[in-house]
């Protein structure tokens, strides 16, 4: 699962398929998460319209 949340799989979409719920699956999982800084600003940064809109 880790490799799934690694891979930007949307945390609910992970805990539908284990059968958990996602505060579960964070409470395990959350600490095997690396690297998803930048994914998440480069999301926030498209979405604004890039680094001038922020």
């Amino acid at each position: 699962m880790s490799t799934w949340l690694n891979a930007g799989v949307p945390p609910t979409q992970i805990a539908e398929w284990a059968g958990h719920s996602v505060q579960v699956l964070l409470q395990v999982y959350a600490k095997c998460i690396d690297g998803q800084d930048d994914v998440a600003r480069r999301r926030i940064e498209d979405t604004l319209g890039g680094e001038d809109a922020a």
